[in-house]
Parts: C-alpha cells; structure tokens; sequence
C-alpha cells in the first residue's frame, strides 16, 4: 500500500496521471487541460513522475520542438488505484451533502 501511495503523492499528481491514462499527451495539452495549474508546478511534477518511472518523455522533432509525454506500464498499473480514489471521493462527497 506505501508504494502505491508513494507513487500518487503530491499535488495535482493524480490529476496528471488521470489526464495521461486516456493516451500521450504534450505539455500544452496538459496545460489545457489542468487550467489551474502553472507551467513550472506541471513541469516539476512531470519530472518526480518520469524519476518514478511512472511516465516517459519524448522529445518530437520539428520546429517548435514539442514533448510528448505518456505513462509507462508501472504508470497504467495505477488505474485502478485512481478509480477507486475517485469513487471514494464521490461517495464522501455525497454522505457530506445528508443529514447528520
């Protein structure tokens, strides 16, 4: 349970993960897709995401140069971690909105 815990730590961590499990993705894309989320913090988590070998970098030839970025097999093994996380989320989001 640690390493797996280990792996998703971090702000915003799982929500770059999430974004990757539906395929590559470049930098800008992910900056589309996570608004909130400043270039350096992106690009400071994509970095402990690649050292953890959870996620690759490629850099794709051409002018501008662009990197792609997309998980790796230990990356995609967390999956299911991150469905069950966000099924958690919604049931304690639901009790909090009942009566006590």
């Amino acid at each position: 349970m640690e390493m797996a815990l280990a792996a998703i730590a971090g702000r915003w961590t799982t929500l770059i993960l999430r974004d990757l499990m539906s395929g590559p993705c470049s930098f800008g894309q992910l900056r589309q897709r996570l608004p909130s989320l400043s270039a350096k913090v992106l690009a400071d988590r994509l970095r402990e995401l690649e050292s953890r070998q959870l996620v690759t970098r490629e850099r794709l030839s051409g002018f501008p140069t662009r990197t792609r970025y997309a998980l790796t097999t230990r990356g995609r093994a967390l999956r299911p971690l991150l469905v069950s996380l966000y099924e958690t989320g919604t049931a304690l989001r639901d009790l909090a909105d009942l009566p006590r």
